[in-house]
């Protein structure tokens, strides 16, 4: 396979490429992370990756794939991105405790004028959490970083989650499966 360009800072998306054994370098820019209000969380988080992806490719100095990906958590229809401050990642991981929620990423891959892109949907839901619970995560795991307050890896998810239906990894920030079947074909 040939090297790809991640067009991410995620530590678990470097982390999961590097299981996968895909080669890659990563190169980002910062982009702007608003969408129209009228797409839903799928095309949302396409729209998001794939301005990631197209900051990169106007850069102009790579012929390799370029991959970025974007994910949005989703409860009951509100989208749920990455917390702005401790009160507000106690507050999201409140609303998302005995709960039912979607990890949607958007994923695109570009290489030349040639363009994949997809959303990958897994549905997941906690078991009802105690504030002393939710505060001990936050407090000590500090998700600043992660969409929906929580990476499903730590602590949380593990004592937290009660069911997961869809791919794991996707809710860690990428679904690699899918995209090194994408990458292959493309």
């Amino acid at each position: 396979m040939q090297k790809i360009i991640l067009a991410s800072q995620s530590p678990r998306r470097k982390q999961l490429l590097e299981w996968a054994e895909v080669p890659f370098e990563i190169i980002v820019k910062e982009t702007d992370e608003s969408f129209p209000q009228h797409l839903s969380p799928a095309e949302a988080a396409i729209h998001i990756a794939k301005n990631k992806a197209i900051a990169i490719k106007q850069l102009g100095n790579t012929t390799n794939p370029i991959l970025a990906a974007d994910t949005i958590v989703v409860l009951q229809n509100e989208m749920i991105g990455k917390p702005k401050s401790r009160e507000d990642a106690v507050e999201i991981l409140s609303k998302l405790s005995g709960q039912k929620h979607q990890v949607i990423t958007g994923v695109v891959i570009m290489q030349g004028d040639k363009e994949i892109s997809f959303a990958d949907i897994t549905d997941v839901e906690f078991h009802v959490l105690t504030k002393e619970q939710v505060e001990f995560y936050v407090d000590k795991y500090k998700p600043y970083d992660k969409a929906g307050a929580y990476a499903i890896q730590e602590w949380v998810g593990v004592v937290g989650i009660k069911s997961i239906n869809g791919d794991f990894y996707n809710v860690m920030g990428l679904p690699v499966s899918r995209v090194v079947q994408a990458i292959n074909i493309l």
